[in-house]
């Protein structure tokens, strides 16, 4: 683990491999361990870059404060801390919003986006009344110990049996989540209605969905889909929210494959 200054942050990360990079964002109640199997997976191909999210992991907690655009800053700056130059982007779930709102803001930082079991933001996703009830109890969860709400959590993450060692260290992360960093991403999340930026991308965009997903279903992917100008939507047959975990092979045969496709991206101008 390596760690950064951003804008008075310290920004934890986890760095393999050579090639062009990869930048990974991980959802709320996660951290950089979320994307083990793409750190070991990708980067014989990419310099994989993980980082924790404000609040998560190792990195220092935000203002009660911040916001989808706060983050993406602190992403802004940290991409620039390390020197990637146009670098390939992927988020899954709340990481995939973070990808948007990247765009919205620094268009000419990310080479592609790569958003997997992704939203427009919950408000731009999702029905108000869903949006309310869902803020509630991840709010409420947040202000809970992690080990009194896991297991009902679980079922919406993996719908088919993974390996215990992939069950343990994501249950051993979700209880190294702390309120300080959860809140803010959730309300953030929340309030988010990313739905004007959609029709703005001009950067190829992999949609990387499981058709068994019940927080982020088929018909936000087709909707996304739908208002992108450039993407291809690989829907994954009996997989659940974390798809990157749950097939981990075919997550990274997909993403491996869109990205050579993409070829070498061009630099920041």
């Amino acid at each position: 683990m390596d760690a950064v200054e951003v804008d008075g942050l310290r920004i934890a990360f986890e760095a393999d491999g050579q090639g062009p990079a990869l930048v990974l964002l991980h959802g709320a109640f996660s951290d950089r361990r979320f994307w083990r199997k793409q750190l070991d997976g990708l980067s014989t191909d990419f310099t994989v870059v993980a980082w924790d999210a404000p609040g998560c992991g190792h990195s220092t907690d935000p203002p009660a404060t911040f916001r989808l655009p706060d983050y993406a800053d602190c992403l802004t700056g940290f991409i620039d801390a390390l020197g990637l130059d146009a670098p390939h982007v992927l988020g899954l779930s709340f990481g995939g919003g973070l990808a948007l709102e990247l765009y919205r803001r620094y268009p000419d930082v990310p080479a592609t986006l790569t958003l997997a079991s992704a939203y427009a933001g919950w408000a731009g996703s999702l029905p108000a009344q869903e949006v309310e009830a869902r803020l509630d109890q991840v709010l409420a969860n947040a202000q809970r110990p992690v080990e009194e709400w896991v297991d009902e959590f679980l079922p919406t993450a993996f719908v088919r049996p993974v390996p215990p060692q992939i069950r343990d260290d994501f249950v051993t992360m979700m209880l190294d989540a702390r309120p300080a960093g959860s809140v803010p991403m959730l309300r953030g999340f929340a309030e988010a209605d990313l739905r004007d930026v959609l029709p703005t991308v001009r950067v190829p965009v992999l949609l990387l969905y499981g058709d068994a997903d019940v927080r982020s279903p088929l018909r936000v992917a087709e909707e996304i889909d739908g208002a992108l100008p450039q993407s291809r939507l690989v829907v994954l047959p009996g997989i659940g929210h974390a798809s990157n975990l749950e097939a981990p092979e075919t997550f990274n045969d997909e993403v491996r494959a869109f990205l050579h496709a993409a070829g070498p991206p061009a630099p920041r101008t």
